[in-house]
């Protein structure tokens, strides 16, 4: 089940966040991962449109979107490859003529599975925060169907 976020899931999804991201970039030193996390509870996400997707009454991941930017996407690293992610995304989509996101160059997983839902690179940056390169990636609705 796919719900709106509430204020009281914020712990569950600061920890499904900071877990994914630590298992994702592991190019990138947990430190910083950690220096990011009061941010993300108090800033981010409360800022962002959240959805959570829930198996009974266990948050199993998130999405969380600022207008048409996809600004996260992570599922429970006991929950991933099960098509968790795949569904979350189709939400969002449903709901949008347009996404962008941005994805760290090295995290392979990812890009692969952006592209196998149809976004494709746009350009190549750096992100500031990290120094790391970075996509932009895209998706526009096909207007034909």
């Amino acid at each position: 089940m796919i719900r709106e976020y509430k204020d009281t899931d914020i712990d569950k999804l600061i920890d499904i966040w900071f877990e994914g991201s630590l298992q994702a970039h592991d190019f990138i030193d947990s430190a910083y991962w950690e220096s990011q996390i009061k941010e993300m509870k108090d800033k981010y996400i409360p800022m962002s449109e959240t959805y959570v997707m829930t198996e009974q009454t266990k948050i199993i991941g998130f999405v969380s979107m600022v207008e048409d930017y996809l600004a996260a996407l992570f599922i429970d690293v006991a929950y991933q490859n099960n098509g968790a992610g795949k569904e979350l995304l189709k939400f969002v989509k449903r709901q949008r003529n347009e996404i962008q996101l941005k994805v760290y160059k090295e995290n392979f997983s990812a890009i692969r599975f952006y592209e196998k839902n149809e976004f494709i690179i746009k350009k190549e940056l750096t992100d500031e925060s990290t120094n790391k390169q970075e996509y932009l990636m895209g998706w526009t609705k096909d207007t034909n169907n």
